[in-house]
C-alpha cells in the first residue's frame, strides 16, 4: 500500500495517545504515575508538541491534560481499537500513534520518523527479528479499512497491519544510535520508575 505524501516538511500530522488502561502491576492508571516530576502521559504529550493536533484515546476523562478525549468507537480490540478511533477522528492524513507509557520519546524522534515516510502508508521502527514498535509509529488514514476489517474479524495484531500495509520499517539500531538506547523504554511497573526498588532495573538505561 502506498500513498502520495506532500514534499513539504511543513505538512501537518495528528497525534493520538492511547491511555486509560488499569495496569494491574500499578494498581491503577499508569498514565498518572510520575516520572522525573511529571505524569507519564505528560511526557508523551510533550514529545508530540510538533503535531498539528493532539488528543487522547481513552474510555475515561483526563481533564487536566487539556486536550480532546475520544472513547473507542469499536471497543474490545485493545490497541487496534485505539488506532481505529484515532484514525477516524484525526484531522490530518497522517497520524502519530503512541502509548502513554513511553516517556523517553522526543519531538526530534517524531520529526525524524515523519520525514522517513516516503510513500508508505505506515512507518515504524523494527529490526531483523521483526520486533516492531507499533505504538510509536505513523499511520496514514488510508489504512483505516484494513484496521476496521481486522477488528471485525478479531485479528488484533498491530504487526499484521504493518505487514498488510507494507509498512516502511526503519532500522532499530539506526534509530538507537541517533536517539539513545533508552528511547523505547516503556514503564510497565513502579520499579521501572523507581529502579532502586529492583536490582534488575538498576541495569536499565533511563532517559
Amino acid at each position: 500500500m502506498s500513498v502520495k505524501s506532500k514534499s513539504s516538511d511543513k505538512e501537518k500530522f495528528s497525534a493520538a495517545i492511547l491511555a486509560g488502561g488499569q495496569a494491574k502491576r500499578f494498581g491503577g492508571d499508569k498514565a498518572y504515575y510520575r516520572y522525573k516530576g511529571k505524569p507519564l502521559l505528560a511526557w508523551v504529550l510533550e514529545s508530540l508538541a510538533g503535531a498539528g493536533e493532539r488528543f487522547i484515546v481513552a474510555n475515561k476523562p483526563y481533564p487536566e491534560f487539556k486536550v480532546p478525549i475520544y472513547a473507542d468507537i469499536i471497543p474490545g480490540g485493545d490497541s487496534l481499537s485505539g488506532l481505529h478511533t484515532a484514525l477516524v477522528h484525526a484531522r490530518y492524513d497522517w497520524l502519530a500513534l503512541s502509548a502513554c507509557d513511553l516517556p523517553c520519546l522526543s519531538r526530534d524522534y517524531w520529526d525524524y520518523l515523519f520525514k522517513k515516510r516516503g510513500n508508505a502508508a505506515v512507518v515504524m521502527v523494527g529490526d531483523d527479528e521483526d520486533k516492531l514498535e507499533p505504538l510509536a509509529a505513523f499511520y496514514h488514514k488510508s489504512v483505516l479499512p484494513l484496521v476496521k476489517a481486522q477488528l471485525s474479524s478479531s485479528e488484533l495484531s498491530m504487526g499484521r497491519i504493518a505487514r498488510k500495509a507494507a509498512a516502511k520499517i526503519i532500522d532499530r539500531q539506526e534509530v538507537i544510535r541517533r536517539f539513545g538506547g533508552s528511547l523505547f523504554t516503556n514503564i510497565n511497573q513502579p520499579s521501572d520508575i523507581n529502579p532502586e526498588r529492583s536490582r534488575d532495573h538498576l541495569k536499565k538505561e533511563h532517559c
